[in-house]
């Protein structure tokens, strides 16, 4: 009963609230304790109890009430942080008003007139306006949460009794939330100190939340300055808390004791501290935009969050985070044999956007990921990831991030030599069952990727082959599975009617036969499956050196173009049985919501070329091609300006195959296609298959061969020593941090953040600016 007339009371209050045209004097307490006096409204109460219009009605029409609503509920988090919430009254106030503002602040946000409020002093409210006066409310807030979050008793461990006094002095070091990275004492679990920390992030997150109310812009000076102050050094718990954050999430484990069941059984007040954390170290993390280490100033202090995780060093701390992430990122992955028997978890995108920014911001920690094969155990549930989502248009943002990920590790000699290490796992995939190394693995996941992905998924082909060619030097033996499925790749790329139909397919041929040519130069001697697919399927690369450019050849091939709209003859390719207890990738459920992307830089402004020395070194290549130079790099001949591919919403639907509106301003010409394919690197492989060619006919004609096994063992046993070119350098495209994937970043990562929070739905039907909701 008492629940009920809580609920009823907590209504009233709003009522009078919505219907007050009168200001209410901040000094009537009995008025405003109503929104917080009261014991037993939960958040999801709070949601349904004060409805978006009237929170909007206020704010049109009263409002110095609203002001005063948001004054005095700061107000009280501030005392329950200097008090130390003794009683549990206290307590219950405290996590009454989190509610409140987690439920007002978006409305805040959405209106531009209101966005500075929380940013001036109030003057003449009152209790604050002593030394704390020159203090904005929201570094109030701030500061408030921060306090409360190392609070004895209500979200940390009690080591002794705790007094107002000893609030201001206590050592929050000594209160760190789990052992891990600096930290060696694990305290005792406390599912009400779980809870009570997971509300007050909520409402630290709802204050981040304000960049998701600003357009995308790929200014990067505009800094979110709820992030840019929390993470300064005017919060003295910086430290502790950058640090609870980061070893609750990496020491996590879902699986909990191996009970089978058990998730259902006990609710896991971990996961939900678990999420919130993941999700404020992300948005902390991205708040220098995206320049990796921006100097200080007056107006642009340091972010201590990045300072803090940039210069973690201790091998056992990268040791631990790594292990956490690799845990966490695997834990949907895991087979058993009683459905539904272990939990699953849901929040591996951000996971992945962490992993990102350890690697881009602590380059020791990337060196040490790449020092041992333990990268395997992140790679794996990556491709797994890539390869379940391919289908669904919903998860194109996490096709991007895995691709990414990819794409800057493969950026290092180590990730490709790490790939050889043979694949035993066998985690439920819907490919074709192979026997091979880490590397088949990835080919091909990203053969089906290409060849059964979604349209919307064509402009990241150019990443998917530029991380093959950065591995393929390294590569010491590629599966039979894994070779056709390149060879089925080049096949399809260079059709005439693929190639002529957008100003950069070509590029994919350039990228492929450039993997190929560094395998046979690098590592020919274990590679006999990709040599005898090559010979097998040689007409493909004599049909490339003599491609046709006269008009009427390139008008036929437009006009098969029409016949046969598709990307990838999918048949082609010998499809075999899958993994066994896999599920085929599907399309998203009718009325999933998604959140738009800004476009996504082309390869060229992606990725920096290096050259690998003698000695292994990276030297990298200055830019000397002329804009219209046709190289894989340079999709300067794409037609599209940098105004178009940076402005408007959700540019990917441009699909790579142009539409009929990107013919109306490209057509392809006789002198364009001359232009790029005299550059088509087809001397190492034509001289391959002149010398091998006839060996192996002769061979078939001489013992009437016609096994694969015998030719293979003379391919085995071949040599090209001294026959072939002079192997060319070794290029790598390494990843390069830019305004246009900062953006990327920042729209991708608060589209995870605003879907993901849906118990209460925090920013739903709010208006959003930094992307566009939409529904599938």
């Amino acid at each position: 009963m008492g629940s009920t007339d809580s609920k009823l009371n907590f209504r009233k209050a709003v009522i009078q609230l919505t219907t007050k045209t009168q200001p209410v004097e901040a000094t009537d307490d009995a008025f405003w304790d109503q929104f917080w006096a009261d014991t037993t409204t939960t958040v999801q109460d709070v949601f349904a109890l004060v409805p978006a219009a009237e929170i909007r009605a206020v704010r049109e029409e009263s409002p110095s009430n609203l002001a005063t609503l948001c004054y005095k509920a700061v107000e009280k988090l501030v005392q329950g942080a200097e008090s130390g919430c003794p009683s549990e009254k206290e307590k219950q106030v405290v996590l009454n008003c989190c509610r409140i503002l987690t439920r007002i602040l978006p409305y805040i946000f959405e209106d531009q007139d209101w966005r500075g409020f929380f940013w001036s002093t109030v003057p003449g409210a009152g209790r604050l306006d002593d030394d704390e006066g020159a203090r904005p409310l929201a570094e109030s807030l701030l500061l408030a949460i921060a306090d409360l979050l190392f609070c004895p008793d209500f979200t940390v461990h009690s080591h002794k009794r705790v007094t107002a006094t000893s609030m201001q002095s206590i050592d929050s070091c000594e209160y760190i939330w789990e052992a891990g990275v600096g930290f060696a004492q694990s305290p005792p679990l406390n599912y009400i100190h779980d809870l009570n920390r997971t509300e007050l992030l909520r409402l630290l997150l709802t204050c981040f939340s304000e960049a998701m109310y600003l357009p995308p812009s790929s200014d990067n000076t505009i800094l979110n300055p709820w992030v840019t102050f929390f993470c300064s050094t005017e919060n003295r718990h910086a430290l502790p808390l950058f640090t609870s954050l980061l070893n609750v999430v990496c020491a996590y484990d879902p699986v909990g004791y191996g009970i089978p069941y058990n998730h259902l059984l006990f609710s896991d007040y971990r996961e939900q501290l678990v999420e919130q954390a993941v999700q404020i170290l992300i948005v902390t993390l991205e708040h220098d935009g995206g320049i990796p280490h921006p100097p200080a100033s007056p107006s642009r202090p340091e972010n201590l969050f990045v300072n803090y995780l940039s210069r973690i060093h201790r091998e056992e701390d990268f040791d631990f985070v790594l292990k956490g992430l690799a845990r966490l990122l695997t834990n949907p992955l895991t087979q058993t044999y009683l459905p539904n028997s272990t939990k699953k978890i849901q929040f591996h995108q951000e996971l992945l956007v962490l992993f990102w920014k350890l690697c881009d911001f602590n380059k020791k920690f990337l060196f040490f990921v790449l020092k041992s094969s333990d990268v395997l155990d992140i790679l794996v549930p990556i491709l797994y990831y890539l390869n379940d989502a391919r289908a669904d248009q919903s998860r194109v943002g996490l096709m991007h991030i895995g691709v990414f990920i990819l794409l800057l590790l493969s950026g290092e000699r180590n990730f490709g030599v790490r790939l050889n290490k043979p694949y035993s796992l066998h985690v439920p995939m819907d490919i074709p069952v192979f026997t091979g190394t880490h590397a088949d693995l990835l080919i091909v996941v990203f053969h089906k990727i290409i060849t059964t992905g979604h349209q919307r998924l064509q402009p990241l082909f150019d990443c998917l082959l530029t991380i093959i060619v950065n591995v393929s030097p390294y590569l010491k033996s590629l599966s039979m599975v894994a070779a056709n499925k390149l060879l089925h790749l080049l096949e399809a790329f260079s059709t005439t009617w693929f190639l002529f139909s957008a100003a950069q397919n070509h590029h994919l041929v350039f990228f492929l036969l450039e993997a190929f040519n560094n395998i046979i130069q690098y590592q020919f001697d274990g590679n006999c499956n990709l040599v005898y697919a090559i010979i097998r399927k040689r007409n493909v690369f004599h049909q490339l050196a003599n491609l046709p450019s006269d008009p009427s050849s390139i008008q036929k091939a437009l006009q098969r173009k029409k016949k046969s709209p598709d990307v990838i003859s999918r048949t082609s390719s010998q499809e075999t049985v899958s993994m066994e207890g896999s599920h085929p990738a599907v399309p998203a459920e009718p009325g999933t919501l998604k959140a738009s992307l800004v476009a996504m830089p082309g390869i060229d402004k992606l990725t920096e070329k290096s050259q690998v020395s003698e000695d292994g070194t990276m030297v990298s290549v200055p830019k000397t091609d002329s804009p219209n130079t046709v190289h894989p790099d340079h999709s300067a001949v794409t037609g599209t300006s940098d105004t178009e591919s940076n402005s408007g919403r959700d540019k990917m639907e441009r699909r790579r195959l142009s539409s009929a509106s990107s013919a109306s301003f490209w057509a392809p010409t006789p002198e364009w296609v001359l232009s790029w394919k005299c550059k088509l690197p087809l001397q190492t492989i034509m001289r391959l298959l002149q010398v091998l060619v006839p060996q192996v006919e002769k061979i078939c004609i001489d013992k009437g061969l016609t096994d694969e096994s015998e030719i293979l063992k003379f391919l085995q046993h071949g040599t090209l020593v001294g026959l072939l070119p002079v192997p060319h350098p070794i290029l790598i495209r390494k990843y390069q941090a830019n305004a246009g994937t900062a953006m990327w970043f920042r729209t991708y990562m608060w589209g995870v953040v605003y879907l993901r929070n849906v118990d209460p739905p925090i920013w739903y039907d709010t208006d959003v600016r930094l992307f566009e909701i939409q529904r599938m």
